[in-house]
Order: structure tokens, then C-alpha cells, then sequence
């Protein structure tokens, strides 16, 4: 969306008189930086594009909605990427309620979305999906968003030692995982 000719849109058109952004100028530099990226990590989490694509929306929902409530609006995209993890899991539990009364949920990929991700993708994804929650998440921050471990564990908000030992477990857990598959 360009909002160079929409006033009150402009990311600098919106400050507030205390030189912060306004929470729809705010929300919305964010979302044109960073709304793709987060539904790739909600992707991984989730195994599913329009389950992905609601989390994204309903963290940016929640960061307009409490926006004058920052503290630092600074660190809105940290709230974001946590807001899109907790929501996730979330998810992740819903799902696993779910299947212990009977329903499987089926993912089901669209056929472009299947032919964009190769083969080999399609496996490193799978075997990203079986891990534990606590090491996806961990792996998928620091590897895919490229995280420091400092980051990683403000985002999860666990100790950066767990971060790292989570980190190391999931990588030797995915080495087997694919292993085991070729």
C-alpha cells in the first residue's frame, strides 16, 4: 500500500506532539517492514499459511490497540515478534486440543505455495515442525530471523543460556531428523 499520497499515513506525517508516531503511522511502517517476514515465521511455526497469516494480523491488531500503552515504541517490533510467537503457541495448543478429542486438523498447502518450496525445503520444514516448541522457536529466531542470542531470549522471554542450549539441541535434533530421512 503506498502511503505517500494518504495524509496521516506518511510513517513522519502521524508524530505525536511528543515526537512519537501515532499508532497508525507507527503500525503501519511496521507492518510495510516487517509483515511479510513475520508470516514466514508464523509459517514455520505453524505449518500453515492462513493460520500464519491471522496470527500476523491479530499481533498487529494488538499493537495498534495498546500502542499509546508503549513504553518505548522502539521496541514495538520486539513486542510484535512475541506477540506472533505466543499466538502461535496458541495455535499449536489449540490444535493439540483438538486432535485428544478426535479432530485432526488437516493442513492443506496450496498447490503454488507446494511449488515455490522445493522438495528439499518441503524436509528441512517438516523436520523444523517435529522439533519441541521451545527449540523450533529457538532455532527459528536466531537462524531464520537471524536474532542474537540477547534478542532471542527477550523475544521467548527465557534466559540467554537456554537460548543457547535450546539452540544447540534443536540443531542436533534436526541433523538426525534429516538424516533419518535420506
Amino acid at each position: 500500500m503506498d502511503t505517500s499520497e494518504r495524509p496521516g499515513m506518511a510513517p513522519d506525517a502521524g508524530d505525536a506532539p511528543d515526537g512519537r508516531l501515532d499508532a497508525t503511522a507507527g503500525v503501519t511502517a511496521l507492518y510495510q517492514g516487517h509483515a511479510v517476514g513475520l508470516i514466514r515465521l508464523a509459517i514455520v511455526m505453524l505449518g500453515d499459511r492462513v493460520a500464519a497469516e491471522d496470527v500476523v494480523q491479530d499481533a498487529f491488531l494488538g499493537l495498534y490497540r495498546h500502542w499509546d500503552g508503549l513504553a518505548d515504541t522502539g521496541k514495538a517490533l520486539a513486542y510484535l515478534r512475541s506477540a506472533v510467537l505466543n499466538r502461535c503457541r496458541n495455535a499449536l495448543r489449540q490444535r493439540h486440543r483438538g486432535t485428544r478429542h478426535g479432530v485432526t486438523p488437516q493442513i492443506v498447502e496450496s498447490a503454488e505455495a507446494t511449488v515455490l518450496v522445493g522438495e528439499e525445503n518441503q524436509r528441512v520444514l517438516a523436520a523444523i515442525r517435529a522439533l519441541p516448541d521451545r527449540q523450533r522457536e529457538a532455532l527459528v529466531l536466531r537462524f531464520y530471523l537471524d536474532l542474537s542470542q540477547d534478542e532471542t531470549a527477550r523475544v521467548m522471554g527465557i534466559s540467554t543460556g537456554t537460548v543457547k542450549s535450546a539452540t544447540s539441541r534443536a540443531v542436533a535434533a534436526l541433523g538426525r531428523l534429516l538424516k533419518e530421512d535420506s
